[in-house]
């Protein structure tokens, strides 16, 4: 055979070659090009939201005693001493132990940085937080507490109950959900689908609170007027995220 034809044979064997791989590369590419992610396709999402505005019914305050003394010993009995002259008196205004929880007790001494560091006494702290639902206790535990020698006072902030979020969790959810829905609708017709379902969903809900009064030391000597707190207003929200499936 010459070296001719064994050249041309070689090219049309390579050139077949070729084309084989150019076909089979062209059949891949386009099965992938068509393939979709099972799950992800015909939906559209949407989210939906509403909120109601209620007077809180449950309130929180700390209450507290901050005394410095020479010695630990002698800021711990004092302390120990005007702290049990304030519980007595909230448990008379009717707190039980249950709306009183302890938050912060210490003892610790009091440095004196000039030049040489030297203790130069102890303060001693111990504060309760109370929470109640009797939101008309809310004056005169401040003012009976400040009476009683409790010096810190303050950090008052207003909740609405489980109980009450759940009274509201059912109407704010279907009113979330027909929003969600109202705007799915819409967005269907601008898209020229409709919609044939539900493929997922999930609500998440929330509360927020603004507080009117934070009561400060100067706040505790009123002249013999009781001190004011006002709750104001809440809101407690409900949002939904649904997955319609459309057609």
């Amino acid at each position: 055979m010459s070296q001719e034809n064994s050249n041309s044979k070689l090219f049309y064997v390579v050139l077949a070659l070729s084309i084989a791989l150019v076909l089979m590369a062209a059949a891949m590419f386009a099965g992938s090009g068509t393939s979709v992610q099972p799950g992800s396709e015909n939906t559209i999402q949407m989210s939906g939201s509403a909120e109601e505005k209620v007077v809180p019914d449950t309130a929180s305050i700390s209450i507290g005693v901050v005394i410095d003394a020479d010695t630990s010993k002698e800021a711990s009995v004092e302390n120990a001493a005007i702290m049990a002259t304030v519980l007595q008196e909230l448990k008379d205004l009717g707190l039980e132990d249950k709306d009183i929880r302890t938050s912060y007790v210490s003892v610790y001494p009091i440095y004196n940085y000039d030049g040489v560091r030297t203790i130069e006494g102890y303060s001693a702290s111990n504060s309760v937080e109370i929470i109640t639902t009797n939101l008309e206790l809310l004056s005169d535990i401040v003012d009976k507490s400040a009476a009683a020698g409790a010096n810190q006072i303050g950090g008052v902030s207003f909740s609405v109950s489980d109980e009450m979020q759940k009274e509201l969790r059912e109407e704010l959810i279907d009113e979330a959900v027909a929003d969600a829905s109202s705007k799915a609708e819409l967005l269907a017709d601008s898209l020229g689908v409709r919609i044939v379902g539900v493929q997922a969903s999930s609500i998440s809900d929330g509360f927020s609170s603004r507080v009117f009064f934070d009561v400060a030391e100067e706040a505790m000597d009123m002249g013999g007027s009781s001190t004011p707190i006002m709750s104001g207003e809440s809101t407690v929200s409900m949002s939904v995220h649904v997955t319609y499936l459309i057609k």
